[in-house]
């Protein structure tokens, strides 16, 4: 029996598709989807030979091994702030046990080098507050493994205060060139201090740390629905 097409019927493209699950909070259904380089594998009925088993098995190892490093690369290629907006930021912190670090079932490795770069950009988005305060903790541990960063740190943001303290006492407001005069002395002699004490060390590892922490997290963190997260929180 032939079925008439219907003329009500919708035929919506994948990209457009795409767009609306991620604007509806469907994200799951994006990181599940099949890829076109998922295609079945044909089984001949004949008994292969050992010398076309090994070929075949060496083939599989170094596709396997390719495809691993292809997705790897992908990964740190990928651009994880490019969907990042300052709602985002501004938007209350996701909960750390149930939405940020979840369970083992909340990882997987991604299956290609499109899905990758979807979960980098879509947890980034999710949970950049999470990642801004790991920021926060790896400086400090890294200020702790450095005292003299802490020491130099410390006394700059202390040699900004006296100035902002002296600048209210000796009235320089009312002389506006000789205020600007010591603002520059100070801002040489903090850059001087932060440099020599080593605080640029301490922020670069930091940085460093947290990149890449972020983009490990993100590419191998399943993507789930918001309202799963809520859900979880208010249990």
């Amino acid at each position: 029996m032939v079925f008439s097409s219907n003329p009500l019927s919708l035929s919506v493209s994948d990209p457009l598709f795409d767009t609306w699950l991620r604007q509806n909070g469907y994200p799951e259904i994006l990181d599940h989807r099949p890829t076109s380089s998922a295609s079945p594998s044909t089984v001949s009925a004949a008994t292969p030979s050992t010398s076309t088993t090994i070929t075949s098995t060496a083939l599989g190892f170094f596709t396997s091994l390719y495809s691993t490093v292809y997705i790897l690369l992908s990964l740190f290629s990928t651009n994880p702030f490019a969907k990042l907006t300052n709602d985002d930021l501004a938007a209350p912190t996701p909960p750390w046990q149930a939405g940020f670090i979840g369970d083992y079932e909340s990882y997987s490795f991604p299956v290609s080098g499109a899905q990758a770069q979807l979960r980098v950009q879509e947890n980034v988005k999710r949970y950049a507050r999470n990642y801004a305060w790991l920021l926060v903790v790896f400086f400090a541990c890294s200020l702790y493994q450095m005292p003299w960063a802490a020491v130099g740190l410390i006394f700059s943001l202390a040699l900004w205060e006296s100035f902002k303290r002296c600048s209210v006492t000796w009235g320089l407001d009312q002389y506006p060139t000789v205020q600007q005069t010591i603002i520059r002395v100070a801002q040489c002699v903090a850059a001087v201090i932060l440099i020599y004490s080593g605080v640029q060390m301490a922020l670069f590892s930091a940085l460093s740390l947290n990149y890449a922490g972020m983009i490990l997290h993100a590419g191998f963190r399943t993507l789930t629905r918001e309202k799963q997260a809520s859900r979880g929180r208010s249990r």
